[in-house]
């Protein structure tokens, strides 16, 4: 298995919910990791900038057509380019990657994509509410009583989380890919999330 965690950015992604992941694989409290146990790629429909909600370019390190088979962990990060026919470009590729038992996460309107397209169908999961995975998923979603009303969920190696739950999808990928001890992952956690200045008082 390489190290490589792969983010599938569509355009108009949602750049927030990749940071906490991201950070935490890349560096730790004190600075960049000289030797990080993964290592982060961005994989977009083309090598071309693929910009986010927010108006920030990413240059991809993989197209569709280009992305490697071996790799860690397979992100896809919500946004607004999962309600357009691109995004059908990306079926092929969760197929792929659940039939090898790769590790994959969907947050927000990916969780979505998620449920249209049969995925969520044998696990346990979450996203941006029953309503919003019923209306995308259609006939194609047949396990609404597997979904949790819960900020992030795993159940096997699939990672599912609602638009405002990046820290909690960072949380569950980082345990599944043992990023670090799961002491330090939770102690990641509550830093960000509750702050400094209630943690250190």
């Amino acid at each position: 298995m390489t190290k490589e965690v792969l983010y599938i950015l569509l355009p108009d992604f949602a750049e927030h919910e990749m940071v906490y992941l991201a950070q935490a694989i890349a560096s730790d409290e004190y600075a960049l990791k000289e030797n990080p146990k993964y290592v982060n790629k961005i994989v977009a429909p083309t090598i071309e900038p693929v910009k986010s909600i927010g108006g920030f370019g990413m240059l991809p390190d993989y197209s569709f057509d280009t992305m490697p088979d071996d790799y860690a962990a397979l992100v896809l990060i919500g946004g607004f380019g999962w309600t357009t026919p691109i995004a059908d470009r990306v079926v092929p590729v969760v197929t792929k990657a659940i039939a090898s038992g790769k590790i994959v996460g969907a947050i927000c309107n990916a969780a979505s994509f998620m449920a249209k397209n049969g995925f969520l169908n044998s696990v346990r999961h979450t996203g941006n509410g029953i309503d919003q995975l019923k209306s995308w998923g259609s006939v194609n979603y047949t396990n609404p009583q597997g979904y949790e009303h819960k900020q992030a969920v795993t159940d096997k190696n699939i990672v599912t989380a609602n638009g405002s739950a990046t820290l909690e999808f960072a949380k569950e990928l980082l345990l599944l890919l043992e990023n670090d001890t799961p002491e330090r992952i939770e102690m990641y956690y509550r830093f960000n999330k509750q702050g400094f200045c209630e943690l250190f008082k």
